[in-house]
């Protein structure tokens, strides 16, 4: 929003210099981004005098001139303009100069004769009017003055960030408002009654609304008789300060009431309307599906069910609150004005603007939310403008559809609580005048509380808390007192949960892994791409707005962004990758109104724990490595159930891959990444990557740890090789040997698996070490050599197994 600060002055007083008053501004929550002076483009455009004005002897349509700018040698400018005469005054760009629309005047050869700079016309300067034409100056305007200067073009342009919940604050009128709450002084508003005369707009045009949830109010004022031509320069430069160009008196007049009042407005060409019965039939209806409209910038729209058009009996005329129609453009042979002052729902004009890409200063506001009641105001202002700038006649009355009126919100202020709240000592008084300032209408309800009206262009108003906020923004933030807050003996602290997740933070960084953290919103192709699926009666959870067609839905897995953190690394020669993420994954299913989100941590790991290792060349992580870290974890939970079941999954290699059971419940899954995969990813494999769900772990996490005594006698080791069929796993012969170890089994390990000469095909070889220990005293092999002999026999019938070389 660009505020011109000479405009601003019209509507409310303001005596603080431009820094103070930014400063003030800021404080009450309207940021200035910037602050620039207008005029600093017409730098070197004086005012010159025409001395001389001869015809160019080789070129019919040029002028040779000598032009006084006050220097003492008259500038000779080879001009292709002839309304003027020797003796006018016009404005003069010197050569160096640079003009508003981005010409830079340079000296030059023109059909043989020196230009040495430009006099120039109005839209070069950046005002409205006929570019063919010098603008020629009054008679006494100065010689060698600063064009600028002489036209008091010259102003400071603030430039606001305003926040989405204050479109009040997008107009000229809004901004007066809350610099009056802030100083204390009283904000005027411009004159809207039109001079009325003719026959009723009501004889000549007629409005129906088909879908009163899409607009709620819609009104229309005929102007009869107009005359399009240049605006005068006081309205073009007010619409240019403003930030917009200056087109013609009737389309410069809607901007500056929008611009003022902030209401769009848009002007149709009322002989153009389909009539029925001799009335111009005006219906506010959605569009219907393929219905084709040509807008006013030359494209034909398709449109579909969920725009909103306006429309007459030939069709659709306007996009609603987006951009009107070239069937019912105003032109220079325009007469008569329907104009439109109408309010819009924001989702509805939001929708329609980014699907067709027209976004625009109108759509903008209406995308924030209009105000129903100023809709009347602006309407009159322009009819006001229209009949003393374009001499048109305004037709007695107004067309208003508005089926179900707004009505103000009613609130009450407790000003004992809004100091409580505060820790400020604000008067009831003061607090009213605030708020009366602001727009609202205050009365007492009692000596502590104020009953306050807030109107319809105030809808972020709901509660009696912000009723608070603009009343201490307006007073001065800055004026509340420095305290530190009660905790009345409340002591913060970690919920269970949390501990638990800083647990696992803690785990993963400790094993050796680094943190990252990658967006929640991915391309719907990393589906296809991973190879990965989501349940049969899952879905993606789309995004309504999406930044981009590769950020359109939320991620169901860690696995897309971790792979892409992995290609990233690795494009740029880092080859050891140890990432892990706790982050929220997504999903959804039919007849779900909000998506189901749950905790996971995932993990990626490639090239080697380090690749400096004195002893020689470094080991390449696989799948025993990402096994490790995923058993690290479970330990430092005091997890005891942890288990890996084998698991083809097509995101995986086979015979790489396996679920992540705890305490029999899956919990996640572990593996080597699928080349293809990595691959369609921009990866290069091998990759370990596992994914577990941090409720999972959390079910399966024990606080409370059993410490045995550390052993002061030793150990007998027996070796043990069985060979065992190759369908057997290492896991259920470890899971046999304990169960028949009874209780002199102290540890179970296995350290070697062969496959070859000596053990038949199909078959592999398991070689175990056993470990025996009393707590109370040393055993001897007498004692051992029996339990041990047992713990074979029983493991080799539970396993099919036999002892390697028998």
């Amino acid at each position: 929003m660009l505020v011109s600060m000479k405009w601003l002055k019209e509507l409310v007083d303001v005596d603080l210099a431009v820094p103070d008053f930014v400063e003030r501004l800021d404080m009450t929550g309207t940021a200035v981004e910037a602050v620039r002076t207008r005029g600093e483009e017409l730098e070197g455009v004086v005012i010159g005098s025409v001395l001389m004005k001869e015809p160019h002897p080789d070129a019919d349509k040029l002028v040779y001139c000598r032009v006084d700018i006050g220097t003492g040698d008259p500038l000779r400018i080879v001009c292709g303009a002839t309304n003027f005469e020797v003796g006018d005054k016009v404005p003069v760009a010197c050569v160096g100069a640079t003009l508003p629309n981005g010409l830079t005047i340079k000296k030059a050869k023109l059909r043989g004769f020196t230009s040495e700079g430009m006099m120039c016309s109005a839209p070069e300067l950046g005002l409205g009017g006929d570019a063919t034409r010098l603008l020629v100056l009054p008679p006494d305007a100065p010689v060698g003055v600063r064009f600028s200067e002489y036209q008091g073009t010259t102003d400071t342009i603030l430039e606001l960030e305003v926040t989405p919940n204050r479109p009040d604050c997008l107009s000229m009128a809004g901004v007066a408002r809350e610099v009056a709450a802030v100083t204390g002084k009283t904000a005027r508003r411009p004159s809207s009654a039109p001079a009325e005369s003719g026959t009723p707009v009501t004889e000549s045009v007629s409005v129906e609304i088909a879908d009163p949830d899409l607009c709620p109010r819609y009104t229309g004022r005929l102007i009869r008789g107009v005359k399009i031509g240049p605006s005068p320069p006081w309205l073009a430069e007010r619409v240019t300060s403003a930030g917009a160009r200056s087109v013609n008196n009737i389309v410069d007049i809607t901007n500056l009431v929008m611009f003022e009042l902030g209401q769009p407005l848009h002007a149709f060409d009322a002989s153009t309307l389909a009539t029925r019965e001799g009335v111009g039939a005006v219906t506010v209806r959605r569009a219907r599906d393929g219905e084709v409209l040509t807008t006013l910038d030359g494209q034909r729209r398709t449109l579909d069910s969920e725009m909103l058009v306006i429309a007459d009996d030939s069709g659709a005329i306007a996009l609603a609150g987006v951009m009107g129609g070239e069937s019912t453009e105003v032109t220079s042979e325009t007469r008569d004005i329907l104009l439109e002052s109408a309010c819009f729902n924001p989702s509805s004009v939001s929708r329609t603007s980014r699907s067709l890409a027209l976004i625009s200063e109108a759509s903008m506001r209406f995308e924030r939310g209009g105000d129903p009641q100023g809709c009347v105001d602006a309407l009159d202002r322009a009819a006001a403008l229209m009949a003393e700038i374009a001499r048109g006649q305004v037709a007695p009355g107004i067309v208003d559809a508005y089926p179900v009126p707004a009505s103000d919100r009613l609130l009450e202020l407790r000003v004992e609580r809004m100091n409580s709240i505060l820790g400020t000592d604000i008067p009831i008084e003061e607090s009213a005048a605030i708020l009366s300032a602001l727009g609202m209408e205050v009365t007492p309800s009692d000596s502590k509380t104020l009953s306050v009206s807030v109107p319809t262009f105030r809808s972020d108003l709901e509660r009696e808390i912000d009723l608070v906020e603009e009343v201490v923004r307006a007073w001065g933030m800055e004026r509340v007192s420095s305290t530190l807050p009660g905790g009345r003996g409340r002591i913060g602290r970690l919920t269970p949960r949390q501990r638990w997740i800083r647990r696992i933070d803690a785990t993963m960084r400790a094993v050796g892994l680094n943190e990252t953290m990658t967006y929640a919103f991915i391309d719907p192709t990393d589906l296809e791409r991973t190879r990965m699926s989501l349940g049969e009666e899952e879905r993606f959870v789309e995004i309504v707005n999406p930044m981009s067609e590769e950020q359109a839905v939320m991620r169901w897995s860690l696995l897309p962004g971790l792979l892409r953190s992995v290609s990233y690394n690795q494009r740029r020669g880092v080859f050891d990758v140890h990432l892990y993420e706790i982050g929220t994954v997504f999903s959804t299913s039919s007849g779900r109104k909000l998506p189901r989100e749950h905790t996971a941590v995932g993990g990626v790991l490639t090239g080697a724990w380090s690749s400096q290792v004195w002893s020689g060349d470094s080991h390449p992580l696989d799948f025993f490595d990402g096994k490790g870290v995923v058993e690290a974890l479970a330990e430092d939970l005091g997890s005891t159930g942890l288990s890996l079941r084998v698991s083809e999954l097509d995101w995986l290699q086979p015979g790489r891959s396996a679920e992540v059971l705890l305490d029999r419940k899956a919990a996640g899954w572990l593996g080597e990444v699928h080349p293809k995969v990595a691959a369609a990813l921009g990866a290069e494999p091998p990759i370990v990557a596992f994914e577990l769900d941090v409720d999972a772990l959390l079910d399966a996490a024990h606080d409370t740890r059993t410490y045995t005594e550390i052993p002061r006698f030793p150990a007998v080791t027996f070796d043990v090789a069985l060979v065992v069929d190759e369908s057997v796993t290492a896991e259920r012969v470890e899971q046999a040997i304990r169960k028949s170890g009874g209780a002199l089994l102290d540890s179970v390990r296995l350290f070697d698996v062969y496959r070859g000469k000596g053990v038949p095909e199909g078959s592999k070889s398991l070689a175990w070490a056993l470990s025996y220990r009393a707590p109370d005293r040393t055993l001897t092999d007498d004692e051992v050599r029996p339990v041990h002999e047992k713990l074979v026999r029983k493991v080799c019938a539970a396993v099919n197994a036999h002892l390697r070389g028998e």
